[in-house]
């Protein structure tokens, strides 16, 4: 479904992911369906994940959220070296562009250097969810492989060298802008982070349900995102709904 995102091809989320995305996802932000002609086995050259202009990607990370929230967040850029600030915030978000290494380690788009996930995290994923964001980062960038990214992720939750999810973890992915799946695609949500928990529990697969469950850092953290669309951009038109 052009311009929407449908089960199996959110890639972020990022958010995020990036973003992360779903953006990530990111987001940043869930897996993203493969692009017909193109793959992306490992990463591309640096310049092609970055931004020539930075005041361009702080407008495309303050997207992310209502302006009530994003003008007073801290917005952090992609550099070569990794996330650096740009402008320091007075209300605890935190809002970045995340890039496609914020996908599922399974994702065929983890390299891809067209995703976009833009997001704002809440002070607590700020804290807890963010410092994550920041080390996949610095790992991608340092030449790590997709295997190597994932197992010190792993090892970092387990030796507790990065922070423990703090209740009341989320994050806005309600940008325009973002580019989350192979096609382009997008969608308004947020994401709460919680525990691992049984997908029933929050109706994922549900019909009708405005939930899913995003598979962001299975193997990496133990972590569960999960996606809710909210039927609207930041600036209050109209978007798209799974």
């Amino acid at each position: 479904m052009k311009g929407q995102l449908v089960k199996g091809k959110i890639a972020m989320v990022s958010a995020s992911a990036m973003l992360v995305l779903v953006v990530a996802l990111s987001s940043a932000s869930a897996a993203a369906a493969p692009d017909a002609k193109t793959s992306y086995p490992s990463m591309a050259p640096l310049d092609q994940y970055l931004m020539a202009d930075r005041n361009a990607e702080i407008a495309m990370a303050r997207s992310a959220a209502p302006e009530a929230i994003s003008r007073d967040a801290t917005v952090m850029v992609l550099t070569e070296h990794g996330y650096v600030t740009a402008v320091e915030g007075k209300n605890g978000f935190v809002c970045i562009v995340e890039r496609a290494w914020m996908s599922p380690d399974d994702s065929p788009s983890f390299w891809n250097p067209k995703m976009r996930g833009p997001l704002c995290f809440n002070p607590p994923a700020a804290r807890s969810i963010l410092p994550a964001t920041i080390e996949r980062t610095k790992l991608a960038i340092a030449g790590k492989s997709k295997a190597e990214i994932i197992a010190a992720h792993k090892a970092a939750y387990d030796s507790k060298e990065l922070p423990a999810l703090e209740p009341g973890s989320m994050s806005y992915m309600m940008s325009k802008r973002g580019y989350l799946t192979a096609d382009g695609g997008n969608l308004a949500h947020v994401m709460i982070y919680t525990p691992h928990m049984d997908p029933a529990a929050w109706g994922d697969g549900v019909t009708n349900s405005p939930v899913m469950l995003n598979p962001q850092f299975k193997d990496a953290e133990p972590i569960d995102v999960w996606v809710i669309s909210v039927g609207k951009w930041s600036d209050g038109t109209p978007a798209p709904v799974m």
